[in-house]
């Protein structure tokens, strides 16, 4: 059952090294970021997973490494830790594991920053453009794999906000963000569920997917949310919010 989520933006402008001189634009966000985080880990989860987009989507192990090198920083994070056959995790990733995405690469930042989890920890990807009744089967499926699960849901709203924005400026983004941002400040799962798959598509949404993901896994549950953060920097809305 799910007993708690953090939903947070995935840019890897995030990460201040990799933001550099404009780190401070998104410290707001990362403060939001940190407190929601911290709340996953009160909430005693028997398992965590990080939900994110991902062109090929799939399962993420816990040990499965990302980095930041595309990004022009050499900085690398672990998604929890590895088993191995001799006793507890050491942290080492196994060398047939794919690397993390962009998406779950910031998420396990975000976990590295908050301490390392009493939870066992998973990534999946989620192919942005999967229909919502398969994001809610595999939200679904989250929630039932143990007594109290967590999730991380990585995500961006729109990206046509402005004339300056990645998809440049459509009228109908800012309708689409306000939606969203009622819906994951308020946990209403019918809401989240209801966004057009094509329309937040021509938005350039990334978020679409891993949030239906969560309205799936938090059916029955009787979650409450809060919005602790929402803004468009660089025309790009981004959403924290927490729910429990």
């Amino acid at each position: 059952m799910l007993v708690a989520a953090a939903v947070c933006p995935c840019p890897p402008l995030l990460v201040p090294e990799v933001a550099v001189g404009a780190a401070p634009e998104l410290d707001a966000a990362r403060a939001a970021c940190a407190d929601a985080v911290g709340l996953l880990a009160a909430a005693r989860p028997d398992r965590l997973y990080v939900v994110g987009p991902a062109p090929e989507g799939g399962v993420f192990p816990a040990g499965s490494a990302g980095t930041f090198a595309g990004f022009g920083v050499d900085l690398a994070v672990r998604l929890g830790e590895s088993p191995t056959e001799d006793g507890p995790a050491t942290g080492g990733a196994p060398a047939d594991v794919r690397p993390l995405p962009s998406a779950l690469a910031v998420g396990a930042w975000l976990l590295g920053r908050a301490g390392r989890a009493a939870a066992p920890i998973e990534g999946l990807g989620v192919d942005e453009g999967a229909e919502p009744d398969v994001c809610s089967g595999i939200g679904r499926e989250l929630a039932a794999s143990a007594p109290r699960v967590a999730l991380l849901v990585m995500g961006d709203g729109s990206a046509c906000r402005t004339v300056k924005a990645p998809g440049y400026l459509d009228e109908r983004a800012a309708g689409f963000d306000a939606q969203t941002a009622r819906a994951l400040g308020t946990a209403d799962v019918a809401a989240l569920l209801a966004l057009d798959p094509d329309l937040a598509h021509e938005l350039k949404a990334a978020g679409r997917a891993p949030w239906q993901v969560l309205a799936g896994a938090a059916e029955g549950a009787g979650l409450e949310g809060r919005l602790l953060f929402e803004d468009a920097p660089y025309g790009v809305g981004y959403f924290v919010a927490a729910w429990s």
